[in-house]
This record gives structure tokens, sequence and C-alpha cells, in this order.
């Protein structure tokens, strides 16, 4: 663009002509998906993804994020999928504020919700999460990464890397951060060890991570059936307004329950095949569950949990 104190006399048309050509005839590149934060609340926002699996296309936006803007700065609620999708954040929230980011909290450690971080450590912007998060991070991220690599192309994923966060909670604590109250809690283990909630005060917005999820078949790999259902029925009791899930749309929270629904119906359909004596492929070959039919993923996710239940219930009756 030119700059309006150059005048005429110092331009030089042919080299002017020449790149105005160039931007009309050379392709353009593939546009950064834009992230538009949808105000959830005064003064809390989030970045609702499209709720499907990562691909080229969505440039790995499928997962939630979000922040909240308190009157001395700004907390920042999960990452993205991508180096490039921090940035994006941090852009996205100086056109909401320019009250400065004061924190970063990963609610828990999928993919979809990690590898933005970097954007804001290299602002020296600190990031918390549970321990477990933290190990299991450590643990496997990198290779999170290297499937991420194999679905999304270089330009998407360029800068980006695995941070982990420098500080680690072990447990529910209330932190006063940018000038708000938040509770930060952990229910234990639920969709993965060390999910954690952050419940904004002021507002009574729930952000939950993985522990809820809206229309979308939740991933069973890393959960633990009992305790996600008891995280569940206490997020139920919390005064929340507004709830913030892991992937999907804002929701109430009576909402959460049909995440809880489809955990119980799940059990309760593998339990069956089991009791009745059902291999374990026989088992995914006949899970089907029509409810539920609808959600995202629940060709290729529901059938995968359906393998993880049934794992689960044989370790569960070898432990009686």
């Amino acid at each position: 663009m030119l700059r309006p104190e150059l005048h005429a006399a110092t331009i030089n048309l042919p080299s002017l002509l020449l790149r105005l050509a160039l931007l009309v005839y050379l392709p353009w590149p593939a546009p950064v998906v834009a992230l538009e934060p949808v105000c959830v609340a005064p003064d809390v926002y989030a970045f609702v993804g499209d709720n499907t699996e990562a691909t080229p296309e969505n440039e790995g936006f499928v997962a939630n994020a979000g922040f909240i803007v308190g009157s001395a700065g700004v907390v920042v609620i999960d990452t993205g999928a991508s180096y490039r999708y921090g940035q994006a954040m941090i852009e996205a929230i100086r056109r909401v504020t320019s009250k400065p980011i004061q924190l970063v909290i990963i609610t828990h450690a999928i993919q979809d919700f990690v590898f933005g971080a970097a954007a804001f450590s290299e602002r020296g912007i600190p990031l918390l999460a549970h321990r477990m998060t933290v190990d299991l991070m450590k643990t496997r991220c990198g290779h999170c990464l290297g499937n991420l690599r194999k679905i999304l192309d270089e330009k998407t994923l360029a800068g980006t890397r695995l941070v982990i966060p420098e500080r680690a909670i072990e447990g529910s604590t209330t932190m006063q951060v940018g000038g708000r109250t938040l509770d930060i809690t952990w229910l234990g283990w639920a969709s993965t060890p060390g999910d954690l909630v952050i419940f904004d005060r002021t507002a009574r917005v729930m952000f939950v991570g993985g522990i809820v999820t809206a229309a979308r078949v939740p991933e069973l790999r890393d959960g633990d059936y009992n305790g996600w259902l008891h995280a569940i029925d206490t997020l139920r009791s919390m005064d929340a307004k507004h709830v913030v899930p892991g992937y999907g749309p804002p929701i109430s929270p009576k909402d959460m329950e049909r995440t809880a629904h489809y955990l119980k119906d799940l059990d309760a359909r593998m339990r069956q095949l089991y009791e009745r004596g059902a291999g374990l492929m026989e088992g995914v070959d006949n899970a089907d569950m029509d409810d539920y039919a609808q959600w995202s993923l629940y060709p290729e996710q529901h059938r995968r949990n359906a393998l993880w239940r049934y794992l689960q219930l044989e370790v569960e009756d070898l432990e009686k």
C-alpha cells in the first residue's frame, strides 16, 4: 500500500504498474481461518471451532478457546492447534482490548488445545495447567504434533512447537488475575487425568475443556468413565449461567447432561454386548446408537469409543 506522504513525482510508475499486475494475476495464498470472538457474557469471549476433525481446509480450527477481560488484564483459556492459530487469537484479542494478556490456562492435554501456546510464551505470557496435563504433554504431545503434520500443511504449522507450561497446579485453586476472580477446579480424572474447569465468578461463565462437548461425540481414549460422570454431576451444582464446552457452541448448564447421557448409553450398550458374550469386534460392530448418529464424528469416533469401553469392561472384570 502506498504511503500518503509519497508524491506522484517520486513514484516509479512502470514498477508500480508491474506490481499491480502481479497482484491481479498471481494466485492469492490460502486465507487464514478467520477468528471472530463470540461474546458469551460481558467481557467473556469464545473462539468457537467448526466441531469436526482437523483438515487442511479448516487449518485445524476445530476446538474452542476463549478469553476473559478483567479491569487490569486478560486471561486466555486454551490456545488451539498451531502457532499460527495462537497468533490469530492474540490479534483477535487486540481488536477487543488493549489490556495485557496476563495468563494462559490450558485445560487438558489434547492437540486441538495446546499447540498455539508458543505464540503466547514467546511474548513472555505465563502458561498454567494441571501437573498431570503437564506430564501428559511431555509424554505424548511431541507424537501428536507429528500426527498433525500428516494432516495440516507446513504453512499452517509454521512455527508450531510444543511448549510445556511452566506453572503447574496440583488441585483446585482460586486466583485473582487481571482484576477477575477465577475458580480453577480439578475434579479428578475425567476426560483426561488433568482436566481443569475455569469459572469466572463475575459473569458466571464456565470453560469446561474436554469434560463436555456439544453435538459432538466425546473421545474416551484418555477418560475415566466413573470419574467423568462424577465431574459432570459436580459441574451441574456450580452456579454457572453459561458453559463453553471443549467443542461446539456455548450451551446452558443443563445441556451438559447430554454428554453424560452419551457416556451412560454407551456403557449400557457395551455392557449388554459384553455380558452376552460378544467378542471385541462383534461388540464394536453392533454398538450403533441412533440417538447420537447426527452428532459430529459419530461414524468414526463412536466406533473407537465402543472399542475402548469394551476393553475397559474387560479390565474391570479382571479386577473383580
